[in-house]
């Protein structure tokens, strides 16, 4: 990072919980296991957790009981932050944060051609300043322009299960919420992350990318 740490601090093991197929998400513990976590369909717990953004938790759980499918804003600022990067770009971010050196990350997820990565609070307010300061601001264009959504804003969040038939096109979960609890990264870690993208982008092959809906995280390592 210019000017300052090279390798962000890693964050205690959260291992995920594997992804049961039906069971309620008011259930306490998964009816069947799989061999492998789906990373792309929120376990019980973490539509708690999402649901605990909003006013009411309790009616946005009985919606995706009802309803896994169906679209919900969720206010930022209390229980997380959103950083809405460029989709390739955001995806290179992602790549970073799952590499050798990286820390893993909490929930992402694409919607409309941006990825939308779930931060820590205050991340939002610090980022931007952040970038600014270690020369890496949009003036620069080697990042992009990063959307941070903090308190007072909104964002819609994907459907919980990764094949629902009524969840809106282009919108699904990369790596999907697992915990009541998740470790989101804060300003630092996404500006690391943020950095080592663009560089990542200065050194671009011109052979077309492999195709990165493919691409699954290993959640189990997460630091």
């Amino acid at each position: 990072m210019p000017g300052g740490q090279d390798t962000p601090s890693r964050p205690p093991v959260s291992p995920f919980s594997a992804t049961q197929g039906n069971r309620p998400l008011t259930a306490g513990t998964p009816v069947c296991m799989t061999s492998a976590p789906d990373v792309t369909a929120a376990t019980a717990e973490g539509a708690a957790w999402l649901a605990s953004a909003g006013t009411y938790p309790r009616s946005t759980l009985a919606l995706w009981e009802e309803r896994p499918g169906a679209p919900v804003v969720l206010p930022c600022g209390t229980v997380f932050d959103v950083v809405s990067a460029p989709s390739v770009f955001g995806r290179r971010m992602l790549d970073r944060l799952w590499g050798a050196e990286g820390p893993g990350c909490g929930p992402v997820a694409v919607h409309r051609g941006r990825t939308l990565l779930f931060a820590a609070p205050g991340t939002a307010h610090r980022l931007p300043s952040l970038l600014a300061w270690e020369e890496w601001g949009p003036r620069t264009h080697a990042v992009p322009p990063l959307l941070c959504h903090g308190t007072g804003d909104a964002v819609t969040v994907p459907a919980l299960e990764g094949d629902a038939g009524d969840a809106p096109a282009g919108s699904r979960w990369l790596v999907a919420p697992d915990t009541r609890h998740p470790w989101l990264p804060g300003p630092e870690v996404v500006l690391w992350a943020a950095v080592r993208a663009a560089r990542t982008a200065a050194r671009v092959s011109i052979f077309p990318p492999a195709d990165q809906d493919a691409k699954v995280y290993d959640v189990s390592r997460r630091r």
